[in-house]
């Protein structure tokens, strides 16, 4: 079934037909609408709750909130800019798709949930962050704040010193109070010209996961921006993690660095490794970190904004290659997988034909893992950010990439209009797979997430995207999807969601 979901007091008169169905429904903020059509014979669109007012850039997280045995599933909302919000970060029963709880925010909520239980109720809990230095923590079971970054800080340094927050990641307890502590990048002042090389610096900066305090910021080496999120190499102590940060952004050039943790708890990343710089762009999609060459240490593998693939060897910090998409400008993660045979390591790359901010259609790119010679390059749909995951949908031993995908049409008269699908990209057979037709509106830049929701082996797949089918980038009608397939889970799913199934940039 279809659910439509809008906030108290801030729902506009879209159209007479909208109005007269809200007249119809509950005047509470979460209402209900038609059931869907029948699904065809391979999958099962099971719910869809629709957001009116709202659009996303967050990708979808999971976890059993409501200790169903389903898990249910965390997203981030917002309006454009500096709008402040009541429906902010939504919580939605995986069974049904109904709203569990909701939070305000001052701003967008665009980046994705980190979950580590903070209230010690075996209930995984939520930060996440977003625009205007928004960085939040709730109950997982009732959605009730835990603590803000902004309790913590004069409110007069919100847009002057801090400013997004990107995904963040727990460390080791540094504190001896049992929790985990939070390292979070912040940076990127939306208000600058887009060739303005005078930007605030970006950090980054460690929390205490119990209230959000500030344990320790350092800025960025080069003083550059940053729009990154971080990503950490595996490690139980503090001494044995590296982390890859980065710099820059569409217009203004950048640098990618890897440093060691304790780095940032000292304060200081002026010894931190510059991996690679770049003069007229920069560096945005988290890096993975994966065992490329076999030596038992991952390897880093990164895309630049201006359409190099980078990979750098773990133990080194040497580059083991370098790969243009020539005319594309990349700002998705990459998916390492064995795409084309069993047991060796391929790159696929997601980037977009043109120059911010006129892109048209996604270049699919396929990469030797070994010698960076592309393997494959072909365009499927238009364009779009979200990024690549990895799943072997035929039990077959290779993988194959699930992405969402927009598609533009014209009509007689030449006025655009966008629909979005989910499909299953298989190099051995040389085949693409629509998992459900397409739908009206168009995905900026939600990843979906895939997994099994309730226990019974079958692949699950939630979704977002925009409905409004005239524009590419709408922030006033959304929706999450659950797609029930029939597709059966044979080997556990490493790269299930943005950053990984572990929301971690590596396996």
């Amino acid at each position: 079934m279809i659910k439509i979901y809008t906030e108290k007091c801030h729902t506009k008169f879209l159209n007479l037909i909208l109005v007269f169905v809200l007249i119809l429904m509950s005047s509470c903020e979460h209402r209900r609408a038609n059931t869907l059509d029948e699904p065809d014979s391979n999958s099962n669109l099971t719910w869809a709750s629709a957001f009116p007012n709202l659009g996303t850039h967050s990708s979808p997280r999971t976890a059993d909130l409501n200790q169903d045995g389903v898990l249910d599933i965390i997203v981030g909302m917002g309006r454009l800019e500096f709008q402040p919000i009541d429906t902010a970060i939504v919580a939605l029963d995986g069974k049904t798709g109904d709203v569990l709880w909701n939070r305000p925010a001052i701003d967008q909520i665009f980046g994705s949930a980190l979950l580590m239980d903070i209230t010690g109720d075996d209930i995984e809990d939520i930060i996440i962050g977003g625009r205007s230095a928004t960085l939040q923590a709730m109950d997982g079971a009732t959605g009730a704040l835990i603590w803000e970054f902004s309790q913590h800080i004069d409110k007069s340094l919100i847009q002057v010193k801090y400013f997004n927050f990107y995904n963040p990641q727990s460390i080791p307890d540094q504190n001896n109070d049992g929790i985990p502590e939070i390292l979070v990048s912040n940076g990127g002042d939306v208000r600058k010209a887009p060739y303005d090389e005078d930007r605030p610096v970006g950090r980054l900066i460690i929390l205490d996961g119990s209230n959000g305090k500030i344990i320790q910021e350092a800025e960025m080496p080069d003083g550059k921006e940053t729009y990154y999120s971080v990503t950490l190499s595996s490690g139980e102590n503090t001494k044995d993690i590296e982390l890859t940060f980065g710099t820059g952004g569409e217009t203004v050039s950048g640098s990618l660095y890897v440093c060691r943790l304790q780095d940032v708890l000292d304060g200081d990343l002026s010894n931190s490794t510059q991996l690679v710089s770049r003069r007229a762009k920069g560096f945005i999609a988290p890096s993975v970190w994966v065992d490329l060459n076999g030596d038992g240490i991952a390897d880093i593998v990164a895309n630049s904004v201006d359409g190099n693939v980078f990979a750098f060897d773990g133990q080194s910090k040497k580059e083991l290659w370098q790969t243009n998409i020539y005319g594309a400008e990349i700002y998705t993660m990459p998916a390492v997988g064995h795409f084309l045979e069993e047991g060796k390591l391929d790159v696929f790359v997601v980037g977009n034909s043109g120059v911010w901010p006129s892109f048209f259609e996604n270049k699919n790119v396929l990469i030797d893992g070994q010698t960076g010679e592309i393997k494959f390059n072909e365009p499927l749909g238009n364009f779009q950010t979200s990024s690549p995951l990895i799943v072997d949908a035929d039990g077959d031993g290779t993988e194959e990439i699930l992405l969402s995908v927009n598609k533009e049409e014209a009509d007689e008269a030449g006025k655009k209009f966008f629909s979005n699908s989910v499909f299953l990209i298989d190099f051995t057979e040389n085949q693409n797979t629509a998992l459900i037709p397409f739908l009206p509106g168009h995905n900026n830049s939600s990843t979906p997430w895939i997994g099994d929701l309730d226990g019974d082996r079958m692949l699950d797949i939630v979704f977002c995207h925009s409905t409004n089918s005239a524009r590419t980038y709408a922030f006033d009608d959304m929706q999450v999807n659950l797609l029930k397939t029939k597709i059966p889970i044979t080997q556990p799913i490493t790269w299930g969601a943005y950053m990984g199934s572990r929301y971690m940039g590596r396996e």
